[in-house]
């Protein structure tokens, strides 16, 4: 595979200085420079007319290390935003400077200006509408995966990343190491031959993404706690009264505000798969649950499932069979593994014509060849060729990109369609055992109007994108 085709899908190859960049009065967004061999040229120290201006809204947990990570790289920190006030104590302590929020839009009312990028850290369910309204203010985001909590969202933020020409860079943060890197290079230079079957799982937080024991728990009544804006909370999903079953954290398990394991862990499992074999949308999807009863469980996410996705053949790359594994189900281990040799319980095989790669999570990490003749033959001096820049950290990338006019390795346009597989997944689980047919350029199912209403659910009246 030549080097061009690394690049991804980005609005423009225009380059572009910085003050026309965080002003938002460029043509366009500069392509993804690829430096074959090296790492991605930056300035050695940062002047401080270089350093961006960066919020955080969502701080509490996964949002607060991002923020941290853009921090790091010698960035300003000037507003935090989170609406509850205990939840975001230690990260509104550790940056005193930083102007304090509860709501993003008053954070971007009063401090547009001084703001050239966020980052987001919110749970699912508020991305897109956060995210969207820093980009049409021309602000650059970096939003955790995954990217939204619909279909709709994720293809509204796709494009309004393009129209606004901002940098965008979802937080899948393994798509900056090496390791993943060095997985597409194996697959571009046929180490395994061509791939059609490529198994993944994920087997963390079993109790966290399904629900099902605190389902009679939901009518109890709670008081919502001191500090915590619940209505900013929920944002534009539809009412339902406080419970500490969902928050913080365990809303990964509650299908109204998180996506379940899929969600949470396809963006990472997946990211060298879908990069190696430049994967778009699935045709086809169907899954299979373990004790899940969508009439009665469908608020929550199943205790296990195998969902089978099909892609069809793209370029010279024929189709793709994907079958994803999580809660009790592990990858089926290959006839020909060692006795010795396990599975990951968290991670991908990668089968093809000549041999298998096996990766952990994150950006593909332990990945190896298999049988291991294959790694004497392609690892170490006998790797390939490094046809893609190495990066120093996924925060470093999406800065460095808006202060040098290009765009980050991870954009929306890269990040929407890994996102949208995820959730394409999320709904078939709510019809077991059903092939649901995907209609790309429609955003639709042809074969399921049930399905479909999953795909762009409503907002409560008061919020839109």
């Amino acid at each position: 595979m030549d080097e061009v085709h690394c690049a991804m899908k980005i609005p423009s190859n225009l380059q572009i200085n910085r003050r026309q960049f965080l002003s938002g009065t460029s043509a366009g967004v500069a392509a993804f420079s690829l430096l074959p061999g090296g790492v991605l040229r930056a300035a050695q120290g940062l002047a401080p007319n270089e350093k961006l201006n960066v919020a955080g809204i969502g701080i509490g947990s996964q949002g607060g290390a991002d923020i941290d990570a853009v921090a790091a790289e010698g960035h300003n920190v000037v507003a935090l935003c989170d609406v509850d006030d205990g939840y975001a104590a230690k990260k509104f302590a550790q940056y005193p400077k930083a102007r304090q929020f509860k709501d993003f839009r008053v954070m971007l009312d009063q401090m547009g200006k001084e703001i050239d990028a966020v980052v987001i850290g919110t749970p699912d369910h508020t991305h897109a509408v956060i995210a969207m309204e820093a980009m049409k203010r021309g602000k650059h985001v970096y939003c955790e995966k995954p990217l939204a909590h619909s279909v709709h969202e994720v293809r509204a933020l796709m494009a309004a990343a393009v129209e606004h020409k901002v940098v965008t860079q979802l937080g899948n943060q393994g798509h900056s190491s090496g390791s993943i890197r060095r997985v597409c290079e194996w697959v571009w230079a046929g180490a395994i031959g061509q791939v059609r079957t490529v198994h993944a799982a994920c087997d963390a937080f079993r109790e966290v993404y399904s629900q099902i024991r605190n389902l009679d728990k939901l009518n109890l009544p709670y008081e919502v706690p001191k500090g915590l804006d619940y209505e900013l909370w929920l944002g534009p999903v539809p009412f339902r009264p406080y419970t500490p079953l969902w928050v913080h954290w365990n809303w990964r398990g509650w299908l109204p505000f998180g996506t379940g394991t899929i969600g949470d862990w396809y963006c990472h499992v997946m990211d060298p798969t879908f990069w190696a074999l430049d994967l778009d949308a699935p045709a086809t999807v169907t899954a299979e649950v373990t004790d899940y009863d969508p009439a009665k469980h469908g608020l929550t996410y199943p205790p296990a499932a195998k969902i089978t996705f099909e892609f069809p053949a793209r370029g010279p790359r024929g189709p793709v069979q994907i079958v994803w594994h999580d809660g009790g189900n592990r990858i089926p281990k290959p006839q020909d593994f060692a006795a010795d040799e396990q599975v990951p319980g968290t991670g991908a095989i990668l089968f093809g014509e000549k041999g298998m790669i096996m990766h952990g999570s994150h950006g593909g990490g332990g990945c190896r060849l298999l049988p291991e003749p294959l790694m004497d033959q392609y690892a170490g001096k006998n790797a390939p060729a490094e046809k893609i820049a190495r990066v120093k950290n996924h925060a470093w990338d999406w800065a460095e990109a808006i202060r040098t006019g290009r765009q980050a390795g991870s954009h929306f346009g890269y990040g929407g369609p890994l996102t949208q597989a995820a959730l394409l997944g999320a709904i078939a689980v709510r019809f077991p055992g059903q092939t649901l047919r995907w209609d790309n350029t429609k955003a639709r199912f042809t074969n399921h109007d049930a399905a479909n209403a999953y795909v762009h659910p409503a907002y409560r009246p008061g919020w839109s994108l």
